[in-house]
């Protein structure tokens, strides 16, 4: 009998590809036309999604009782990039709804027995900490007992990426022996989160949780192994292009392309386009360039200067290009299999907004199916 869930805020439902087919979605939820387009186009045709704003649902909208509800609400308001609106605001504030939908789902018997949330790392310290009080206050107020962890994709994928997941098991179930500990980890839990921790109410606090997840191998996947040669959905730059980017790289930057050209073997980097002061204080666009072989964390295309370039250095050839949508969503976790948006900015959105596969899979490992299957026996017993 597989697992079940609902999907929120689904976007391309990357989620669902963490799981994994152990798991079926009962219910899954998006407000953008052309994000279902893709959801339906790798699940299978989703029957199961509703495209429709989720303040506007209600709880009789949303068929049978699910083991897990996951959410993905919106980012924007709490990124350290936004303006700072934090929960109040209007897209990150679609967590208002969302969690009301919680609350009568709990009233109507048929409250989850795991809730996952998932935003970006600022939500931690976005309005001074209060939002993530308000999101630990919500858990608390239903009677959860909650945790939150900071997992960053690069432990399973070639790009930098920390996400905050706060993670609630309803108040009645058991916790299977080796899920908690009794202090944080330096890997999961980052000072900010524990700063955070401490300044939530003692009622947050008794239900608080400091989640065990084991360390994963070590990654065994590089950018370059998912960089092709001829991508598809972009063209190399010409050689006038590379150069007006490499003009905008400080000293600092150009040193890394310096470096990387004496190494005489074939180098793959990423570059971001981003504006900072100079030395007079006068903001000016500039290039950074990195060759860890890690990708900088995937972006919404929301101008230019969000869309990442790849750049190659063999000897003194340099080429460069941007990301193309195959290669962002490999970044993510997903298979080659998966279905792209013809248009290069929907499929760049569409990853840039999603969460990493191998993350949900590993929460799932560490967490959700183990609760799962400690309460199933239970019940047998």
């Amino acid at each position: 009998m597989p697992h079940t869930y609902y999907d929120f805020f689904a976007g391309g439902g990357m989620a669902g590809f963490g799981l994994g087919p152990a798991w079926s979605c009962l219910f899954a939820n998006d407000i953008d036309p052309k994000k279902a387009h893709s959801y339906r186009a790798n699940h299978h045709g989703g029957a199961e999604l509703v495209l429709q704003d989720v303040a506007t649902l209600t709880c009789a909208d949303i068929p049978g009782t699910a083991d897990l509800v996951w959410a993905s609400f919106p980012c924007q308001d709490l990124s350290l990039a936004g303006k700072g609106a934090g929960l109040a605001g209007k897209r990150s504030g679609m967590f208002k709804p969302f969690w009301q939908l919680v609350r009568d789902l709990n009233a109507d018997g048929r409250g989850p027995k795991i809730v996952a949330v998932e935003n970006v790392y600022g939500a931690i310290t976005s309005n001074g900490g209060r939002d993530f009080a308000t999101l630990a206050a919500a858990f608390s107020g239903l009677g959860y007992r909650f945790g939150a962890v900071v997992v960053d994709a690069v432990h399973f994928l070639p790009q930098s990426r920390p996400r905050f997941f706060i993670i609630g098991v309803r108040g009645d179930l058991r916790l299977p022996e080796g899920s908690i500990q009794d202090a944080p980890s330096s890997v999961w839990h980052p000072p900010a989160l524990i700063e955070g921790q401490a300044l939530l109410s003692s009622a947050a606090r008794s239900r608080w949780l400091w989640w065990n997840l084991p360390v994963p191998a070590a990654r065994n996947l590089a950018l370059s192994d998912v960089i092709e040669e001829q991508p598809q959905g972009v063209i190399w730059h010409t050689a006038a292009e590379t150069d007006y980017l490499l003009s905008l790289m400080t000293d600092l930057n150009r040193g890394k392309v310096d470096a990387a050209k004496q190494l005489g073997t074939r180098k793959v980097g990423t570059v971001y386009r981003r504006t900072r002061p100079d030395a007079a204080g006068v903001k000016r666009q500039r290039a950074e360039v990195r060759f860890d072989d890690v990708a900088g964390c995937l972006r919404t295309p929301s101008g230019g200067s969000s869309r990442q370039t790849i750049m190659v250095v063999e000897g003194d050839s340099v080429r460069s290009r941007l990301l193309s949508p195959r290669e962002a969503v490999r970044l993510m976790g997903l298979p080659d299999t998966f279905i792209l948006p013809e248009r290069y900015n929907d499929a760049y959105k569409l990853a840039g907004d999603g969460v990493a596969v191998p993350v949900v899979r590993h929460l799932a490992d560490a967490v959700f199916e183990p609760v799962l299957r400690r309460n199933r026996l239970a019940l047998v017993a």
